[in-house]
């Protein structure tokens, strides 16, 4: 499709610099396109009464504002809750599962709109633009994706400023100066940029906006009580409350007990390697709660087989692949398996730790007198038996190794006295 030929174009709008500037550069390009905004409130804190007005003063026609808050919670970070997803085990997924929910909105306002296309203020390095474009294929593979940032001739921060002001665009608080990139919904803070560029560098104190320093938190403990039914969570302390509800209260205690910091160096979609910083404090409670509540209601195969889809549950919601059969089809057998993670766990918030203090199940599979060190039902003379068939293999392995061995001469004198122990 020629640029000529698009008329209309649905941009997804944060009120940020890049898409305000965005939108001017759109209109040039594009023959003075009409540029329709959205901007899909997944919980993040923006000045939401005058974003209609900035959008427009930057040359939209109009704004869409979507209050998605609830359903980002219900449909998305509970089925990645539920899959106990964690990205090369430290990041627990927040700006990547936003994605494709905003997308979704971004594709019906375009198909509503009978947009030509839709546009985003990614860049060429960053994973965004993997997982909105894969979103878009997903959902409307007629639109025309246009990505400025791998168009343009803007390298820079500051030099993105300074289009601005050419432009009239209002910038508000934004500044040079400000060094950080962040991204924020209901289920975290990211961080990167800046001195965190540098792995060496621990990072600065002032940086982080959602949590306190664990040296600074208080010097108690503070308890958390928290309910399931289905790995989903329904109680918080004894009250009944929404997921979102939940994670908005567990995100303040978290953060007083400063509690869901993580810095790691992750690997990009893109294959290069980039250092985050991500504040994300009910979530790494409710992590920890589901994973202790699993340990009761689990049998031995059912979490080692979630536990490995758990692996590949995170890499495809790294890289944007929710709108896809196989992640379709690993939210199946995560539903079954977690038809019985129901329960209660005790939670104590100390310093940044979560410390679990008990959980409990109507579907427990922990069962006292079985476990228990003293007289119990247990038949200890059962054991024989059992390790007799399941080292089976094991020793019949050893002895075809050791003749062949011993046909070649290569026998060590280690597995000759194993051999000579077996035959007795």
């Amino acid at each position: 499709m020629k640029a000529a030929e698009i008329d209309k174009i649905v941009l997804a709008y944060s009120g940020g610099l890049d898409t305000s500037i965005i939108i001017p550069w759109l209109k040039e390009n594009y023959s003075n396109a009409e540029i329709v905004g959205v901007c899909v409130n997944v919980g993040q804190d923006e000045d939401w009464d005058n974003m209609e007005d900035k959008a427009k003063a930057s040359g939209a026609s109009k704004l869409y504002i979507i209050d998605a808050r609830e359903e980002f919670c219900n449909d998305y970070l509970y089925p990645m809750l539920r899959a106990g997803a964690v990205y090369e085990g430290k990041y627990l997924l927040g700006t990547s599962i936003a994605r494709p929910l905003q997308a979704k909105h971004i594709a019906e306002i375009a198909i509503k709109e009978d947009a030509q296309a839709v546009a985003h203020g990614c860049t060429g390095k960053g994973n965004d633009q993997v997982r909105f474009e894969l979103s878009f294929k997903a959902l409307a593979p007629h639109l025309k994706v246009i990505a400025p940032w791998r168009m343009w001739d803007i390298h820079s921060r500051e030099e993105a400023i300074d289009y601005a002001k050419a432009h009239n665009i209002p910038l508000g608080n934004i500044s040079k100066k400000n060094i950080y990139s962040r991204d924020w919904n209901t289920w975290h803070m990211s961080h990167e940029g800046g001195d965190l560029e540098d792995p060496w560098n621990r990072p600065q104190e002032h940086m982080y906006q959602l949590s306190k320093s664990p040296t600074d938190a208080p010097d108690r403990e503070t308890a958390v009580t928290l309910e399931f039914e289905h790995s989903f969570p329904v109680a918080l302390n004894g009250k009944k409350m929404s997921f979102q509800e939940i994670l908005d209260e567990l995100n303040k205690i978290g953060a007083e007990n400063g509690v869901g910091r993580s810095d790691m160096v992750e690997t990009r979609t893109v294959g290069m390697k980039s250092r985050g910083v991500y504040e994300t404090p009910g979530g790494t409670i409710l992590y920890a709660a589901v994973k202790e509540l699993e340990t009761i209601t689990l049998d031995g195969d059912t979490m080692s087989m979630k536990n490995t889809l758990a692996l590949k549950y995170s890499e495809l919601v790294y890289v944007g692949k929710w709108f896809t059969t196989v992640k379709d089809s690993i939210d199946e057998f995560m539903a079954k398996a977690t038809e019985f993670v129901s329960g209660t766990v005790k939670l104590v918030l100390y310093k940044g730790n979560v410390i679990v203090a008990g959980r409990t199940s109507p579907y427990s599979l922990y069962l006292e007198d079985l476990a228990s060190f003293g007289a119990t039902s247990y038949n200890h003379k059962d054991a024989t038996g059992f390790i007799n068939l399941y080292g089976l293999s094991t020793g019949v392995s050893a002895m075809a190794h050791r003749k062949l061995e011993e046909s070649t001469g290569q026998v060590n004198e280690m597995k000759k006295t194993a051999a000579t122990y077996h035959d007795k």
